[in-house]
């Protein structure tokens, strides 16, 4: 079994930010996979999928950001053993916005989600597929930035970066982190 993660917050407030990409990756992956996330358990959404004969997990923690590794630990503890089965999606301001950039592991990069979820399970050791929102803070407040709606012009780029993203997914289940790296990075 794989699992993915898309990482966001929850409520309608947060609904559309830029935080909350993860969200409409998990969101167009579960359409595309004809799945729905109607399982709530251990402080998460789930939906079950079967991709190229691989079975699926796919997970939004129902926490908020920074206690994201509560509902990631929990879901993987009985599911895999091997935290390279993990992938996770998470936007990121180090990347310009329409990019995107899959890693075998690594640091949590600021990231408050990524820190929550190597500290609940353990390892750092899981694949992420970092979706960017570039960094054009007009203020010196980190949360105004990643809590901002995409403006209108922005829009298109997103969609071509979430159905990109989906596609990345995609390979990585059926082939792996080094092909989806490879031909999305």
């Amino acid at each position: 079994m794989k699992i993915i993660v898309g990482l966001g917050n929850p409520g309608p407030r947060y609904r559309n930010s830029r935080h909350n990409l993860g969200f409409a990756v998990l969101d167009t992956l579960a359409e595309t996979l004809g799945t729905l996330f109607s399982k709530e358990k251990h402080k998460g959404l789930l939906a079950q999928a079967t991709y190229k004969g691989q079975k699926l997990l796919l997970v939004k923690p129902q926490t908020y950001m920074n206690r994201s590794g509560d509902c990631i630990a929990a879901v993987a503890r009985n599911k895999i053993h091997d935290p390279a089965d993990l992938l996770v999606a998470v936007d990121d301001i180090n990347l310009p916005l329409g990019r995107l950039r899959l890693r075998e592991g690594g640091s949590a990069g600021g990231h408050n989600g990524l820190k929550s979820t190597i500290e609940r399970i353990g390892s750092d050791a899981f694949h992420r597929l970092r979706i960017g929102i570039g960094d054009e803070r007009q203020s010196a407040d980190l949360s105004d930035h990643v809590l901002r709606k995409f403006l209108p012009e922005e829009r298109p780029l997103v969609a071509e970066m979430v159905t990109k993203s989906v596609e990345a997914a995609q390979c990585w289940i059926a082939h792996g982190i080094e092909r989806a790296m490879n031909e999305f990075n």
